[in-house]
């Protein structure tokens, strides 16, 4: 039986950080994506720094410690810091000596709610970061995939309060997340028609939004949406919104043109849920030549045991269409609030129809609506099933993957910030982090070292 018979007496060593950190190490692997990165940086922040005074922390440990703590799931900065110090892997990618001093957790908030914010510094490190990717191959830019995950609120589910019983000029000096709210409101001015006021908001976080989408639990959240190249599950943009289907669905084509703008992608084709199958956004994707590879909702079956409107033929040249009995149902063809057309048959054809009581047995006569732009949903419609349909709604299954690493894994499952900003910031970090380990897989072969004899 052995015994440990080394003490801790000795006052200098032959040490070296660099071999303490092995080459299978996941710091080592991405730390070359990292430096190409960060390597304007400090080009980038010098107009939000003042040329007198004492020097700053550098901005670049900052971000390096950021990444750490998203890499490995440490969601309080106060603890990242006492990490960092103690953790000879985290000195080594953070390029701290042993002796070397940590920055103090407030210095992050300080720093992120300033210069960080204002030059958009984690929209550019993200950017980079997806440029990094492109030189290396890992975007194809032949299909893309996008989905929306709910991350809950920093706000108390049991808190929620009806928008028009609060008087904010009442809650004496509001927090940064209530004045970017009220900053919004004021900017936004009414809302778009067919929209509703939310029925409840949170007094503290109130850009949230009250939704039961994530867990079947009813809480505050925001959308994360992704939207990544099917070829690897490089997320190639993120948006933040508050977690309502509506907002999810238009951010994708926000997505979509600023990853046309900024890194000239544009995809053949979209795979996403159902409940991106609405009329307007495939219209608009067929407008942009992407083809919709979505599953859209068919509303129209009964379950009654009458005709559905898929029983009734459209002739799309004369714009009727044609009942089992062969009588014509005719619209007015103006577009009612909701952004459908009627087609009516006639009262007294359909009052002598011997199938009336298996078209419209409860009414005088029969109604069929049709969206405006169901022409958009017959083009996705008639896509479903072919072999590129179902190869593209295969690798769809990449962007929840994706989500689902991000809870388990990074133990992102609640925020940490508040106001959409915030949302923004923590949502771009955990995509840079997610893009930096694609990237280690898939570009890095680490050698394991063999053991000393």
């Amino acid at each position: 039986m052995g015994r440990q018979t080394s003490d801790q007496t000795r006052l200098f060593y032959e040490f070296r950080l660099e071999d303490r950190v092995p080459n299978t190490h996941l710091l080592r692997r991405i730390n070359g994506f990292v430096a190409a990165t960060l390597a304007d940086l400090h080009d980038e922040l010098t107009p939000f720094y003042s040329h007198t005074g004492r020097p700053s922390i550098d901005p670049e440990l900052m971000i390096r410690m950021l990444i750490v703590g998203y890499s490995y799931g440490i969601r309080s900065e106060r603890r990242l810091c006492e990490e960092v110090s103690l953790n000879l892997a985290y000195r080594w990618f953070c390029n701290l000596d042993l002796e070397d001093g940590v920055p103090d957790h407030s210095s992050f908030s300080k720093n992120r709610h300033g210069r960080f914010r204002k030059s958009d510094l984690l929209r550019h490190v993200f950017e980079r970061v997806v440029e990094v990717c492109l030189s290396n191959g890992l975007i194809k830019s032949e299909g893309f995939s996008v989905d929306a995950s709910v991350i809950e609120a920093d706000a108390s589910r049991y808190h929620g309060i009806a928008p028009e019983e609060i008087d904010w000029s009442r809650t004496g000096k509001p927090s940064r997340a209530v004045r970017e709210y009220l900053d919004a409101l004021d900017e936004a001015g009414e809302l778009e028609p067919g929209r509703k006021p939310p029925k409840v908001i949170s007094p503290s976080d109130p850009a949230s939004a009250w939704t039961a989408k994530a867990n079947k639990r009813v809480q505050f959240g925001y959308g994360l949406n992704y939207l990544i190249d099917n070829e690897h599950a490089v997320i190639v943009e993120v948006e933040a919104t508050p977690a309502r289907t509506y907002d999810e669905v238009a951010s994708t084509k926000v997505m979509l043109d600023r990853a046309k703008r900024c890194f000239k992608l544009k995809p053949k084709l979209l795979a996403a849920d159902s409940a991106y199958g609405t009329g307007r956004f495939l219209a608009w994707l067929i407008g942009k030549d992407i083809e919709p590879h979505v599953v859209v909702r068919d509303l129209s079956n009964r379950k009654d045991g009458t005709f559905s409107r898929s029983d009734f033929a459209y002739d799309a040249d004369e714009d009727i269409y044609t009942c089992p009995a062969g009588k014509k149902l005719k619209s007015t063809g103006r577009p009612l609030a909701d952004n459908t057309y009627r087609y009516r048959a006639r009262v007294p054809e359909c009052r002598a129809c011997p199938l009336k009581q298996k078209c419209c047995p409860k009414t005088t006569f029969r109604k069929i609506p049709r969206d405006i732009n169901e022409a958009a949903k017959d083009k996705a419609r008639a896509l479903v099933g072919t072999p590129r349909f179902e190869r593209s709604w295969d690798e769809r299954k990449k962007v929840e993957m994706r989500f689902a690493h991000l809870k388990t894994h990074h133990k992102f499952e609640r925020m940490r910030l508040r106001g959409i900003t915030g949302a923004r910031d923590e949502f771009h970090l955990a995509a840079i982090v997610q893009n930096l380990k694609t990237m280690a897989m898939r570009l890095t072969k680490p050698t394991i070292l063999a053991p000393v004899m």
